[in-house]
């Protein structure tokens, strides 16, 4: 009994700060929606989470939409320039407030002039007259929508789960036949990943998991409480003061302490294991496999697309378009009348998704991902790394899926030079050494939104000022210690329920 409770009570104090802010950082990423419109301000935060020269996803891309007049889009919302990237001035009237409202995947100016902007929380249409963006209701319950294409004069967008068609009334629904290959299976990862998060289970599932995130909150305070109200009850009696109501207190919440941690053991240890694989190194052993979908949870759904489109573009030359998932590219040369088929060779694409899908010549395309940046020619099975301007050759390795230039975004300004944003380093000219146009002061000074902030506390990247290279360590050892303190929280409890029941 002594061990059980000198190994119980230590490891806890030592974590109590951190199981808490992943229990409130989780509970927060549950529901970004509700959180959108909070802001932190980045002079709070280290040097890691500050803007310069355009890093972080600043910046994605920009569409020119009148002679040297361009917008530029990204993580900081769509600001309009002029002079080629000289002077910026704010473009998002009509947004939301709140930087998680605009953040923006996809700017399109259409042939016939409109402009429409795909968001994290839906797709806008820019009206001239009121000088606003305007939400346009589409016929699907989710809301991202990650790229935007004009095809023969009609505009398409594409959500992480469906393509849809404007059509004279509104929107369509394209229906995308599942390719040859489909074996109606997800990937382990985006199954742990919404266990996790009870997403599986719909909202039930999601406000069971935010009571789960609730019940750590409790067991940490309530382990505090009996930490510290023995030695405040021996004082007082020291003093010969009276103690009773906190003698009671005590009393009532180690009973909620014990009963919270035996009842709802498998959850408690459930959520930690699920959050150990979801983060490197233990996510390494994951990300490949794919699994059969959990019957009547949100994973199993009967679109075979569902949650894995990221980009698409239009070959005008070949009559083709091109599909990217979070695993591969396919195509269609009959407007997804047949089911897209796979390209046979493929560019290294991150499980994050692409971030760069450009055509650059008839047949020959740059994909951009935090794998890297890649000349590919798939008609003649070709790779190149646009980067280094070597072939590509794919090695197996052992360690997190980025590369050394994560790419965030692409574009080429007004006298043909090829600008990519790296996520950590920002702007680079891929020309020459010019460079690109300095980032504004106040664009630099954009907030983070606090979803991001929860996401890089419960992921653990933030105490890589703490532990320096090591904080890739934290979670599966974070995770391991919170398995130990709820396995052996709950052996003492059985324990001593055992030894009041012979005693009785």
């Amino acid at each position: 009994m002594k061990f059980l409770k000198k190994y119980h009570k230590w490891p806890s104090l030592a974590l109590t700060f951190f199981i808490l802010l992943f229990a409130i950082s989780g509970i927060v990423m549950n529901h970004r929606g509700v959180f959108s419109s909070v802001d932190v301000d980045r002079k709070y935060l280290g040097s890691e989470y500050q803007y310069s020269n355009w890093n972080k996803a600043a910046v994605k891309s920009a569409v020119t939409i009148q002679g040297d007049t361009a917008l530029i889009y990204g993580n900081i919302g769509i600001w309009k320039t002029t002079d080629n990237f000289k002077t910026f001035q704010d473009f998002n009237s009509g947004f939301t407030s709140g930087v998680d409202n605009r953040k923006i995947e996809k700017v399109i100016k259409t042939s016939w002039g409109a402009l429409y902007a795909g968001t994290l929380f839906g797709l806008f249409y820019y009206n001239p007259k009121s000088e606003n963006w305007e939400n346009i209701d589409l016929p699907v319950s989710e809301e991202r929508v990650v790229d935007l294409v004009e095809i023969n004069n009609q505009l398409f967008v594409l959500t992480r789960s469906h393509l849809l068609k404007k059509t004279e009334i509104g929107f369509e629904i394209v229906n995308l036949l599942p390719d040859q290959n489909y074996d109606n299976k997800i990937s382990l990862f985006k199954t742990l990943w919404e266990i996790h998060s009870g997403e599986a289970f719909g909202i039930i599932g999601q406000l069971f998991v935010d009571f789960i995130g609730l019940v750590f909150i409790l067991l940490c305070v309530s382990g505090l409480v009996y930490f510290i109200y023995p030695k405040w009850i021996k004082k007082l009696k020291q003093k010969s003061k009276d103690a009773k109501r906190k003698i009671k207190f005590l009393k009532f919440n180690l009973k909620w302490h014990n009963h919270f941690g035996y009842w709802l053991i498998i959850f408690l240890v459930l959520t930690t294991l699920t959050g150990m694989f979801l983060r490197p190194p233990l996510l390494i052993a994951i990300v490949s496999n794919r699994v059969p979908k959990i019957s009547f949870t949100h994973l199993d759904n009967p679109n075979p697309w569902f949650d894995q489109l990221r980009r698409i573009m239009y070959d005008e030359e070949l009559d083709r378009i091109l599909l990217a998932t979070n695993e591969s590219v396919y195509y269609s040369d009959d407007d997804f009348t047949s089911a897209p088929k796979v390209f046979a060779v493929q560019p290294p694409i991150s499980v994050m998704g692409v971030n760069v899908f450009e055509k650059v010549n008839d047949g020959s395309y740059l994909v951009g991902s935090f794998s890297g940046l890649f000349y590919w020619i798939p008609e003649k099975g070709l790779v190149f790394d646009y980067i280094t301007k070597k072939t590509y050759v794919p090695v197996k390795t052992i360690g997190p899926p980025i590369s050394a230039h994560p790419i965030a975004g692409y574009l080429k300004d007004s006298e043909g030079k090829e600008i990519l944003f790296d996520y950590n380093l920002g702007s680079g000219n891929l020309s020459d050494q010019s460079g690109f146009t300095s980032m504004p002061e106040n664009i630099q000074q954009s907030p983070m939104s606090l979803w991001n902030l929860c996401l890089e506390t419960h992921t653990g990247r933030i105490y890589q000022y703490i532990f320096g290279r090591f904080y890739i360590l934290f979670i599966p050892l974070a995770g391991i210690s919170i398995l130990w303190i709820l396995i052996i929280g709950f052996v003492l409890y059985r324990k001593q329920k055992k030894i009041i029941f012979l005693s009785a």
